[in-house]
C-alpha cells in the first residue's frame, strides 16, 4: 500500500515573546487567525489528506473561529504539551488510529502562514523519494558573528554548509514517534531524527516562508500573502 500524507500543526504554545493579548497563533492576519493561513497553506496540495492541529487542553479560542472551509480535512487534537516536542509527540500518538506507521507526517509551524505551493511540492517530491525524509531549509547568506556576554564579537563563524531550518519537516509517522520518544531536548523534528543516527534531506525552501516572531512580522506576512500562489 502506498504511503499517505498527513499534516500536523503544533499550536499549543503561549507565544510569550510576542507580547500580544491574544495567543500568537490566533493573531489577526489578513482577516483571519494566523493559524488559519498556516493550515490553509499546508492543505494547498491534495496529497495532504488531513491536518491534525495540536491544541492545549484548555484552549478555548479555537472554537471561536470558523474552520468550515477545511471540512473533514482538519482535525483538532486537544493534547498539547509543555514543549513543541511534547505537543508533536502527543499529536502523533493521538493520530495513530488514523495513520499508518509508514505514512508521511508533515509537521508545520502554526506561525508560518506564508508557505508557498512550490516549496510544499518540492518537499513532497524530494523528501518523499528519500528513505529518511527531509525538511524545508534555506542556505545561510548572512555573515555570522559569535558574541560574548557583553555582546562583543569574539569570532566570525564560517557559514559554508549552514542552512536555516524551516517547516514543514516531513518524516514517517513511526520513525518520528520513535525519534521524539528518545530525544527529549530537541527544538525540531529533524534534530530528533538526527539523534537516531539518520541524515535528513535538506530541500530548498524560500525566505517568504518566514516564522512570525514579533508583531512587526505580521505586516510583512500580510504583504507576502497577497503574492503567494
Amino acid at each position: 500500500m502506498n504511503a499517505r500524507y498527513f499534516g500536523l500543526v503544533p499550536a499549543a504554545g503561549s507565544g510569550s515573546r510576542f507580547g500580544a493579548d491574544v495567543l500568537k497563533q490566533y493573531s489577526p492576519l489578513a482577516g483571519k487567525p494566523m493559524l488559519y493561513h498556516s493550515i490553509e497553506r499546508l492543505l494547498a496540495t491534495p496529497e495532504v489528506e488531513i491536518a491534525f492541529v495540536v491544541l492545549a487542553p484548555a484552549d478555548t479560542e479555537f472554537r471561536r473561529h470558523d474552520w468550515r472551509a477545511f471540512g473533514e480535512r482538519l482535525a483538532p487534537l486537544y493534547c498539547g504539551g509543555a514543549s513543541r516536542r511534547d505537543s508533536v509527540l502527543n499529536g502523533l500518538v493521538a493520530a495513530a488510529s488514523a495513520v499508518d506507521s509508514n505514512d508521511w507526517m508533515l509537521v508545520h509551524d502554526a506561525v508560518r502562514p506564508c508557505l508557498g505551493k512550490d516549496e510544499l511540492r518540492r518537499l513532497i517530491d524530494e523528501a518523499g523519494r528519500d528513505e529518511v525524509g527531509g525538511i524545508l531549509a534555506i542556505p545561510v547568506a548572512d555573515t555570522l558573528k559569535r558574541a560574548d556576554e557583553e555582546h562583543r564579537i569574539v569570532a566570525t563563524e564560517p557559514r559554508d554548509g549552514l542552512w536555516r531550518a524551516q517547516t514543514p519537516q516531513m518524516f514517517r509517522h513511526g520513525m518520528l514517534v520513535r525519534a521524539l520518544r528518545e530525544a527529549e531536548h530537541v527544538t525540531d523534528e529533524a534534530g530528533a531524527v538526527e539523534a537516531l543516527g539518520y541524515k535528513p534531506k535538506l530541500v530548498e525552501g524560500s525566505t517568504r516562508n518566514l516564522k512570525i516572531t514579533f508583531p512587526s512580522d505580521l505586516k510583512i506576512a500580510e504583504g507576502l500573502l497577497r503574492d503567494i500562489p
